[in-house]
């Protein structure tokens, strides 16, 4: 039997290849990032694996190519909804939307990153700042990550939090231990402790989310007053992304379909099942909430998107092609939104 996701969001097929585990790009520092130069009529990369963003008059840049000179260029960061996942061409993305409609005044540089959270989004700007000219715009589009990796036991999260695919990182590093452990036994030095635990499963999940929602809030403003320090002159906005089931419980037909036949084939279980402990509406204002009063002592903007992207779309409005990724339309009314509430030209 076809699936729904083939039939109404067959551009999907194409981020899978993208994203194919095989072809992993792992890179120091931020662990893994983008395949670079990626060349299909649905993504496109430029050297360093950012996606290309579209503007007037068939203009193009990257934080690695086709830059302004002297700038100013604005920043969108954040993680695969940034990136664009769902978007059916590099042009439909909310840094391209902005740059094309929006907001277009200055070139937008699409700086998400595919299952990234606030430590990886902050390293990637830091580690590409030396490409950019002068940034009078930074917009950190972001949440939902950092409460999904805030949920991951507390033996991986460390100083900077935990992250996608971390226990394969543990689990690799405890094998170079082992290996370490036989060299020095064989020495005649003596070894220390059995194999540790590297990753977790459903059963790790730390369940008090006041914690949760506490610990990701702290780190993500430890990160934000690091964006005050790399990009002084910009104006910094932290904005709460608009996520399904933080909006409302009634969906259009078409996410209704999608939703529920992700759920029937997904091999690690339901939507509600791995993450339907921070999927509420109330967990949302909490956490807005939180980073609000936390953005304000530091000077920086924020805005939660939850509400007013609920308030302008009905039932019949088909806004997403899974909980976390739009369609289109919606990228393009999310931009649309977005300019209009930090009034963007």
């Amino acid at each position: 039997m076809p699936l729904h996701r083939d039939e109404l969001t067959p551009q999907l097929q194409e981020y899978a290849r993208f994203d194919d585990r095989g072809e992993a790009r792992y890179l120091p520092y931020l662990m893994y990032y983008h395949r670079a130069d990626y060349r299909s009529e649905v993504i496109n990369t430029d050297r360093a694996g950012f996606r290309i963003s579209h503007g007037p008059d068939g203009a193009t840049a990257s934080a690695a190519g086709n830059l302004p000179a002297n700038g100013p260029v604005r920043i969108i960061t954040g993680s695969s909804t940034v990136m664009g996942i769902g978007a059916t061409t590099d042009a439909a993305t909310l840094a391209s939307r902005l740059w094309t409609e929006h907001a277009p005044s200055a070139p937008w540089l699409n700086f998400g990153g595919r299952c990234y959270n606030s430590t990886q989004e902050l390293l990637l700007f830091t580690l590409y700042r030396h490409l950019l000219p002068e940034i009078d715009e930074v917009v950190v589009f972001s949440g939902l990550n950092d409460l999904t990796v805030g949920r991951l036991p507390e033996w991986q999260q460390g100083d900077h939090g935990a992250f996608w695919f971390c226990g394969e990182y543990y689990d690799k590093m405890e094998e170079l231990r082992a290996e370490n452990r036989k060299a020095a036994k064989r020495g005649g030095f003596r070894s220390g402790g059995g194999r540790r635990p590297t990753i977790s499963t459903h059963d790790d999940v730390r369940r008090d989310v006041p914690s949760v929602i506490e610990s990701a809030a702290e780190l993500t403003l430890r990160h934000l007053e690091s964006w005050k320090l790399l990009a002084p002159t910009a104006r910094i906005t932290y904005v709460l992304q608009p996520m399904a089931l933080w909006m409302r419980d009634k969906h259009a037909p078409q996410e209704q379909l999608l939703f529920d036949e992700i759920d029937r084939i997904s091999k690690l279980g339901t939507w509600e099942a791995l993450y339907g402990d921070i999927s509420t509406p109330a967990v949302a204002r909490a956490f807005a909430d939180r980073l609000a009063e936390g953005c304000e002592q530091r000077g920086i903007g924020f805005l939660d998107l939850n509400p007013v992207v609920a308030a302008a779309v009905t039932e019949r409005d088909w806004v997403y092609v899974d909980r976390a990724h739009y369609t289109d339309q919606g990228y393009d009314l999310v931009a649309r939104i977005l300019a209009e509430q930090l009034d963007l030209s």
